[in-house]
């Protein structure tokens, strides 16, 4: 086969020979990783589990790409790093992005980006309703038998806007127009839960009650006898929530924030950690028990306060708890302290599956997008959890896991009884990938 000079890359020569590319390879592909994902949907089945939920009202006379095709393809663009909808256009005829959605390299191409769009437009209310259980129904899957005890942390994040979307508003805070979409993950492991788009402000008390009673009804169903401790910043310290928790039999623990009463209450203990400090030098922490009630609250709740100081200043802190039990210091560093891997579990979900593509001018299109990157998220983890255990990368942060094992490049031959990928014969994490492949068979 002859190549044109048009179609060839030079490049400066080694020990006298030429150096050259052109694009003679054939099929290949970039991505060939993603069909570890297929394999790991197979076992998680989140995208299954999306397409019973969504109402196709499509003429299925005339669509070529089912719904459960369209949720694979996105899902798994997501995860390989193509997070906008533009990406199908190129990877329609990706021959690992078909392999993982079911498709040879004789069959039709995948869906453009205009055919997501459209879906993406058609999702009604409903819809993200079903969906979000339908994240909730898989998190109680994912346990092989019922846990004794979850934690249930509550964040939101922004989510900068760049044009005229719904439900958009200016955030003080932020000093942006944004969306803040609530997080949900179980504190322990770092499963997600569910995740929800908001408005660009913090939701109040009234607002996390709403949500957070679906999910604990879904949860003691399947559990009746399942431990609840719901955990997170101060903004979601409310009455509401205090008071629905207890009377429901869930136990909570709050970031407090500081007000004329608390700073006086506080004040000999921050006294003593200064005299401490000045006597003895380094990090100072002494910690309080109070019973504190303010004005809106129901009763009297047990308030721990953290006088600390250290070479940067004074660091006063204060939580609200349901617990009764366990001394001041472990609720504060070990239980409170623990919502800080949070912070990871959003940096995998916003960061490396950059959930924050939403673009589209409706709201409802935008929750879509967000339960798309979610259902990404729900697969990298079990990819993590299940398929890289025993692995140098059984720990590692999704972006990472993206680059060692789903980037691979491979050559693609389909046969008439066989679709075959050659992989490089130099790809460093052979024994990774074989050690995977066991972990697919031994899973349930």
């Amino acid at each position: 086969m002859s190549i044109s000079s048009q179609e060839c890359l030079h490049f400066s020569s080694i020990s006298s020979k030429e150096v050259r590319a052109d694009f003679s390879g054939g099929q290949m592909t970039s991505d060939a990783g993603v069909l570890l994902l297929r394999e790991t949907e197979k076992k998680v089945c989140i995208i299954d589990g999306l397409s019973q939920v969504i109402s196709d009202e499509r003429n299925q006379s005339y669509i070529k790409h089912t719904l459960k095709e369209l949720l694979s393809q996105r899902v798994f663009q997501i995860a390989c790093g193509y997070e906008d909808a533009n990406d199908s256009n190129d990877l329609r005829v990706d021959p690992a992005i078909k392999a993982a959605c079911d498709k040879l390299l004789s069959d039709e191409e995948l869906a453009s980006q205009p055919t997501f769009s459209r879906l993406e437009n058609s999702i009604r209310k409903t819809d993200l309703y079903r969906i979000a259980e339908s994240f909730v129904k898989n998190f109680i899957a994912s346990y092989e038998a019922p846990p004794e005890a979850i934690i249930l942390d509550l964040d939101d994040t922004d989510d900068p806007t760049h044009g005229a979307q719904q439900l958009r508003l200016f955030n003080g805070y932020f000093n942006e127009y944004c969306y803040m979409p609530l997080h949900i993950y179980e504190g322990i492991s770092g499963k997600l839960v569910t995740t929800i788009l908001r408005p660009g402000k913090r939701p109040n008390g009234k607002e996390v009650v709403s949500v957070i009673k679906r999910i604990v009804k879904r949860i003691r169903k399947a559990w009746p006898k399942v431990g609840i401790l719901l955990r997170g910043d101060s903004h979601f310290a409310s009455p509401k929530v205090f008071t629905w928790c207890e009377k429901n039999n869930v136990h909570y623990i709050f970031g407090l924030t500081r007000n004329s009463i608390l700073k006086t209450i506080a004040e000999p203990t921050l006294e003593q950690a200064r005299r401490a400090y000045s006597n003895n030098g380094g990090k100072v922490r002494i910690f309080r028990n109070l019973q504190y009630q303010a004005n809106s609250w129901h009763r009297k709740i047990r308030v721990i306060f953290k006088a600390e100081i250290t070479e940067q200043g004074e660091n006063p802190r204060f939580i609200v708890t349901s617990l009764e039990i366990h001394k001041p210091s472990f609720i504060y560093e070990t239980v409170y302290c623990g919502r800080g891997r949070m912070e990871d579990f959003i940096k995998d979900h916003k960061l490396a599956l950059n959930s924050g593509r939403t673009s589209c001018h409706s709201f409802s299109a935008n929750s879509f997008r967000l339960f798309l990157h979610s259902a990404a998220y729900v697969l990298m983890y079990a990819l993590r959890e299940k398929t890289l255990a025993g692995t140098e990368l059984a720990k590692a942060q999704f972006d990472t896991i993206r680059l060692r094992v789903l980037k691979i490049g491979a050559e693609v031959r389909e046969l008439k009884t066989k679709l075959i990928f050659r992989l490089p014969s130099s790809y460093p994490k052979k024994d990774v990938l074989q050690t995977m492949m066991q972990n697919l068979v031994l899973s349930p």
